[in-house]
């Protein structure tokens, strides 16, 4: 079993954040493109013709910012092509505001059952100033119409620690987002990546934002408050209500497989890694010749497997299985990376809790210095 991630890397508005492969929409060859993606769809079923897949994530960019005719060539086409499980998980993302009822009956209809909705805030100033284009009565009619045409697993992403961002604002864009008893949120800290807007006004000296120590009582808000409400934290940056953790991410976080279609998306197949040309047209191009459009691929090592799954598997909340591994890699962990591992437990960042190896409340904030530790 496999999952795919597809890439619609077009937008109405680019987000001052936002350092994903995307594109202004407007004079885009976006009909050319989608015919092209259902091209590479063509081309990997070729090669694996017993492809199954448990999960499909549509992401971006923002793929409703396509329009219902394109996005009903879109869904016709993952449906033609790449065979999702019963009862496997389908997910757009999607723009509070862009979704209508019309291309809500397209999801639906082509048996789209998650949605992921990019609100980060519920402070229309606060919208505004990181460059997002919905504001907040988007976001309750959005999810609204959604419960209305009958999707029930819907998930929202908010950002902290956002340029001017007070504590009270953070604690009352939490309060909103859980009275709206979703099954699923994400929160992520704002990273400034360079090629962003935030980028280039940090370098100027133009950007205020908050301190580390504000930014890790955000954190412990978050963490409090989703608990509080029965919202189990199964990842990092994630939170669920029991049965509705993100499946397609914990593909990620279990160092499983996946298909990458698009441009600039990423894939791991048959221990191979590999990404796409990221320009549309460097991306079109090979298609149009019925060759792939891989730009760079990377022959994963048994030893960089090993560290893969330390590190990304101690993401989890349950951690690393000492036995999974050893029945993957045939090697104990402990054994492995003793080093590492009591360094880190010496430091209360990492514990041992039965058969896992995971972070401790505090290795939460230090996460990042964690995972470099396994990187040798």
């Amino acid at each position: 079993m496999y999952s795919a991630y597809i890439h619609i890397p077009f937008c109405e508005h680019i987000c001052h954040y936002c350092d994903f492969n995307k594109f202004f929409m407007h004079g885009q060859p976006v009909d050319e493109y989608l015919g092209m993606l259902e091209k590479e769809f063509e081309l990997y079923r070729d090669r694996f013709p017993d492809m199954r897949l448990n999960t499909i994530f549509v992401g971006g960019g923002t793929p409703t910012a396509l329009n219902e005719r394109q996005l009903d060539a879109l869904c016709s086409a993952i449906r033609k092509h790449l065979p999702l499980s019963e009862n496997g998980e389908f997910t757009f993302e999607a723009n509070p505001g862009d979704l209508t009822k019309e291309k809500l009956e397209v999801l639906s209809n082509y048996g789209v059952n998650r949605l992921s909705f990019g609100v980060q805030s519920f402070n229309d100033e606060l919208l505004k100033k990181i460059g997002r284009s919905h504001e907040v009565e988007d976001v309750y009619r959005s999810i609204d119409q959604a419960r209305q045409a009958g999707f029930s697993n819907i998930s929202i992403d908010l950002i902290y620690a956002l340029p001017g961002q007070a504590m009270e604002d953070f604690s009352d864009t939490l309060k909103k987002a859980i009275e709206l008893d979703l099954p699923h949120y994400s929160g992520y800290s704002l990273i400034v990546e360079p090629k962003t807007v935030f980028y280039n006004l940090l370098r100027k000296g133009k950007l205020n934002l908050p301190g580390e120590d504000q930014e890790a009582a955000m954190y412990e808000i978050l963490i409090e408050q989703m608990e509080k409400s029965g919202l189990q934290q199964y990842e990092i940056s994630n939170f669920s209500k029991p049965g509705f953790q993100s499946i397609h991410n914990l593909v990620y976080w279990n160092n499983d497989e996946y298909f990458g279609f698009g441009a600039g998306s990423h894939g791991y197949v048959n221990g191979i890694r590999y990404s796409n040309y990221g320009p549309l047209k460097k991306y079109m191009e090979p298609l149009g010749k019925g060759l792939l459009p891989i730009f760079e691929k990377h022959e994963v090592t048994d030893r960089e497997k090993m560290e893969e799954e330390m590190f990304l598997g101690l993401r989890k909340r349950t951690g690393v299985s000492i036995s999974h591994f050893k029945k993957k890699f045939s090697i104990n962990p402990k054994e492995l990376f003793q080093k590492q591992i009591e360094d880190l437990k010496s430091k209360g960042w990492v514990e041992e809790k039965n058969d896992n190896i995971r972070l401790t409340h505090q290795g939460l904030f230090l996460g990042n210095e964690v995972f470099q530790t396994f990187l040798i």
